[in-house]
């Protein structure tokens, strides 16, 4: 099968760090990270696992952020090279495993990539486990597959950056009839924003913040509308096609991030601005829950700064491994909640999972063709360089979510 694969090694890091910034399809380029190769297809672990071939698949930040090696180092511990990228995932069923019952050749499903105690094989789950955190997962290094918290970041199961990989049972989820491939390619990251909204438990009539209009910020504005409808939500972007899109997706207010973004929101949160010899201003006041959902060290700078004291923030996007005054978090004694990935959630008295929460939203008329404007961009695995750049460069390009079309990869 035709596939983009990861390879990790000095040299290539180097080559990356000199030229992937200015260059950014020579991240695709022959000494990079990346490159496109006949691989054989992934074998099923056990009875327990299917065989996908993916329709869509999604350009994360993530695996931009592993491209261009400006992404932490700290979660090489838990991945296996070398793999085959891609996490958010549309596909047809084309194999099960002996005890897979529920599925079926031709079903079309979403991937759920977290690889927990469950997907591992593991009698004993670990305590985040245990608990339905298995995104958390203790265990990662264990089990039935190599080495990885998510599919795409592990060598055994492939990625959707293929013609094919293998996933366990309960990983796998049919797609309601009626939602399109582009807006199910999405219920990944949804479900990641859905996590975050939960998680931050927004109360009625709180004045919410979001800082970012990239895939994870314009969920997030969408998730809030379904699940926090009596909170205000303020929504801070860069480009003016993701503040069209916020603004389509329910967020009460859109200003622009930018030199001016201090001004706009301290008139429209009543906050006082205190200036400073150097850099932006003290915030007194502000929002009363922030989501920041860029991972750069600037937008978590104004998502620190605009959060009022013991407000909620909530950190969404993947941080950026970087320095930062955490003045303002200590001085306001904020409470920082990390939202990573998904869970069994606790609502409305039941354990849904957040992904049958996002497929559920999916299917309410019209909105998952609300969902699926955010992706902008669609391109084969033959243009891969075209697609990293795409994705790393979203106000040249107007671009949301960049997808891979896998019509002719097996």
């Amino acid at each position: 099968m035709l596939a983009l694969q990861y390879r990790k090694s000095v040299a290539r890091y180097v080559w990356v760090k000199l030229l992937g910034g200015r260059f950014p399809r020579m991240l695709a380029a022959p000494g990079a990270f990346l490159r496109m190769t006949q691989l054989p297809e992934p074998d099923l672990p056990t009875d327990q696992w299917a065989r996908v071939r993916p329709v869509l698949s999604g350009v994360c930040g993530s695996d931009v952020a592993a491209l261009s090696g400006k992404g932490s180092i700290y979660l090489s511990a838990f991945t296996s090279f070398p793999f085959v990228p891609g996490h958010e995932v549309v596909g047809r069923v084309v194999e099960t495993g002996a005890a897979v019952s529920e599925l079926a050749a031709g079903d079309r499903v979403v991937l759920e990539p977290a690889l927990g105690c469950a997907v591992r094989g593991l009698a004993e789950p670990c305590v985040p486990c245990s608990s339905g955190h298995y995104a958390n997962c203790e265990r990662v290094m264990e089990g039935d597959i190599s080495s990885g918290i998510q599919t795409g970041y592990c060598r055994d199961t492939g990625g959707g950056w293929s013609g094919s990989f293998v996933a366990h049972r309960s990983q796998l989820y049919k797609v309601p009839e009626g939602v399109s491939d582009e807006a199910a390619v999405l219920a990944e990251p949804l479900s990641c924003a859905i996590h975050g909204v939960l998680e931050a438990d927004v109360p009625d009539g709180a004045e919410v913040l979001v800082v970012g209009g990239g895939t994870i910020g314009l969920l997030t504005v969408a998730a809030l509308s379904r699940l926090a409808p009596a909170a205000r939500v303020t929504l801070a972007a860069r480009y003016g096609h993701q503040r069209r899109l916020g603004d389509m997706l329910g967020a009460d207010r859109v200003v622009a991030a930018g030199r001016d973004l201090a001004g706009a929101l301290a008139e429209l949160s009543g906050a006082s601005l205190l200036p400073l010899e150097i850099g932006k201003p003290a915030v007194v006041g502000g929002f009363d829950v922030t989501f920041e959902c860029t991972g750069s060290g600037g937008g978590i700078e104004d998502a620190v700064r605009w959060t009022r004291a013991r407000g909620k923030l909530v950190l969404s996007g993947m941080p950026d491994p970087n320095k930062l005054d955490m003045t303002p978090v200590w001085y306001q004694e904020l409470r920082v909640i990390g939202a990573y990935a998904y869970a069994a959630e606790s609502r409305n008295g039941a354990r849904p999972r957040t992904f049958e929460i996002a497929l559920e939203m999916l299917g309410e008329d019209g909105w998952a063709e609300k969902i699926a404007e955010l992706v902008t961009h669609r391109f084969p695995l033959q243009r891969r360089g075209q697609a990293i750049a795409t994705a790393m460069r979203p106000g040249r390009h107007g671009a949301v979510k960049t997808v891979f079309d896998l019509a002719d990869a097996a």
